[in-house]
């Protein structure tokens, strides 16, 4: 008959070395994986944890020693069987997850799903974007992959005497998304022209915390997109404007 010999484990459920006695060479102080400090017996009752079976003069291959949940000898749970029910259990902060990020990259796509939407089998009719229109219908669809509060053509309040709509908020992300497709009268100087005023006008809404400004340039009519979303994008006074050209380039 055999015996089991002790493993080393990192308090994050790394296993170090199933053999802590008979390799001791093995042994590590903290864990190279993740920096946690190493333990190979309970800290509830001391007891060594259970490593690889061994039998003198038999050499197992491929055998792997499982890092157990609970000590044998009491019962405990052992530090990373709690830490992993606890994030298994713990439900996503809405601050963790990167809303803006997902509106930008729906925004990057953009053109992709537009043309791909003019190849339909046997020729069936599509959406085409021909207008500001279409582009912010078409928006609006892939929003809803993600979000649940989208509100169409919110009231901004009053500025500069006037006041008008947002095409998109997100109440709940506190996003305001703007939608612009260029044409022959809505190029570079435009454009900007255009989003320096939007942008004044939606740091006084109470919902807004981030602006998107989108511009669907499929005909290429700004010439240096990327020159404009550098001069317009902007972060300061816990506001964030973020200017977004799609495609860059004809």
């Amino acid at each position: 008959m055999g015996q089991h010999d002790s493993q080393q484990v990192c308090l994050n459920g790394h296993q170090i070395t199933d053999n802590y006695h008979r390799s001791p060479e093995f042994r590590r102080k903290f864990c190279a994986q993740c920096g946690a400090e190493t333990i190979y017996k309970c800290p509830s009752c001391n007891h060594e944890i259970k490593g690889d079976y061994q039998v003198e003069g038999i050499v197992a291959l491929g055998f792997h020693t499982p890092v157990p949940t609970h000590c044998e000898n009491c019962g405990s749970t052992f530090p990373w069987t709690a830490a992993k029910a606890k994030l298994a259990t713990k439900p996503a902060e809405k601050s963790e997850i990167d809303y803006f990020g997902l509106v930008e990259q729906i925004c990057s796509r953009f053109h992709l799903v537009a043309k791909q939407l003019k190849t339909r089998h046997s020729d069936r009719e599509s959406l085409h974007v021909n207008d500001e229109y279409d582009a912010q219908d078409l928006l609006h669809a892939l929003l809803q992959i993600y979000f649940d509060d989208i509100r169409p053509e919110e009231w901004t309040p009053s500025y500069a005497g006037g006041c008008s709509r947002v095409d998109f908020l997100l109440k709940d992300e506190k996003i305001i998304i703007e939608v612009k497709k260029t044409r022959q009268t809505l190029k570079a100087k435009n454009v900007g022209e255009e989003l320096i005023i939007d942008s004044q006008r939606y740091r006084t809404h109470p919902d807004c915390k981030k602006l998107l400004c989108f511009v669907y340039d499929p005909d290429g009519w700004i010439s240096n997109p990327h020159g404009l979303e550098n001069d317009l994008s902007k972060k300061d006074d816990g506001f964030e404007i973020k200017v977004l050209i799609v495609p860059k380039g004809h």
